[in-house]
């Protein structure tokens, strides 16, 4: 053993001359393709081989019909000196699929019996718990839809917008992994998809499709809601400016009727204070003196002398005898 190259790769030196050696019947996932990004499980494949086949250990080579591949590679069954078959041992970990490269398929019943172990122990690429796989993704995401599912509207048009940030992005998620489902295997992606056989796969499809249609009704029942949520809040603050707006003026008109009743009280309290203050003033004033009032008028009784009623003292007359005066 010179090293190794991947999981289902290595060189050796055959005959003093390094050589390499692509391992018959086993595909990993891929990690050294300048194209693509490393595989799921590719460096765990690759690791699994450095220790099934420890750089500078003895190995086994066997051969098929085929012995070389159009990359120029060796193709041979590989064994350890204990005789474990490489390829079946990758298989049986999980690390790979089993496949038939040309026409080599003399050692390829052993790795398919390897797969099935694996495949029925969930181990490596048929394990459910590790996130890059097929079964894990398939499982995640049908988790996904039955939360998305059981997801209700919250109690406000906000909390149900949130809820639907959740659940629309899982449905997505679930209609690109459908369409990855429906697309199926191909040759560049063989290792991925031995997780699942043809009828495995139409009842994943299927149970995804019917997932995916009540995850959509009930998004459409939650984006209902959240519109109707969203015109009673709206209606609900719009009354509630208006009942505000209406108090505030109900508390001006009461606080103007306020001061101008203590307008009215100061004014009616000033002009008491003012009338009982001009009352005090007159009661304080001296008295107004008042003369008494003149005796009345007696003409004085003339004396008459004597005389005749109606006389009225000498008279003396003017020269001429026409007008007189009393003498």
């Amino acid at each position: 053993m010179v090293s190794i190259t991947d999981g289902d790769t290595l060189v050796a030196s055959v005959h003093g001359k390094n050589e390499i050696i692509r391992l018959l019947n086993i595909d990993t996932p891929e990690t050294k393709d300048p194209n693509k990004p490393v595989e799921c499980l590719g460096a765990q494949a690759t690791s699994f081989l450095r220790g099934l086949l420890p750089v500078g250990s003895k190995i086994k080579l066997q051969y098929d019909v085929e012995r070389k591949d159009k990359y120029d590679r060796t193709l041979a069954a590989v064994f350890t000196p204990g005789s474990t078959f490489a390829s079946a041992d990758i298989a049986r970990a999980g690390f790979g699929t089993a496949v038939a490269i040309g026409k080599n398929t003399k050692f390829l019943p052993p790795v398919k019996d390897a797969e099935k172990e694996a495949k029925a122990s969930a181990r490596g690429l048929y394990d459910p718990s590790i996130s890059c796989t097929l079964p894990a993704q398939v499982a995640d995401v049908s988790d996904s839809l039955e939360t998305a599912t059981a997801t209700s509207a919250g109690s406000t048009a906000a909390a149900t917008s949130s809820l639907i940030s959740v659940v629309a992005p899982a449905i997505t998620t679930a209609k690109s992994l459908r369409t990855l489902l429906q697309t199926g295997k191909t040759s560049t992606n063989m290792v991925v998809w031995a997780a699942f056989d043809d009828l495995e796969l139409a009842t994943h499809i299927k149970s995804l499709s019917a997932q995916i249609e009540t995850a959509e009704s009930n998004l459409a029942a939650l984006k209902k809601t959240e519109t109707s949520l969203a015109k009673a809040e709206g209606e609900a603050a719009a009354k509630k400016l208006a009942a505000e707006a209406a108090a505030k003026v109900e508390a001006a008109q009461a606080k103007a009727a306020a001061e101008e009743q203590k307008r009215v009280e100061a004014a009616a309290k000033a002009q008491a204070e003012a009338a009982a203050a001009e009352a005090e003033r007159i009661r304080n004033l001296p008295p107004v003196y008042v003369p008494p009032a003149p005796a009345p008028y007696v003409p004085p009784v003339q004396d008459t002398g004597g005389a005749y009623p109606g006389y009225n003292g000498p008279r003396c007359y003017a020269p001429g005898g026409k007008t007189w005066r009393p003498c």
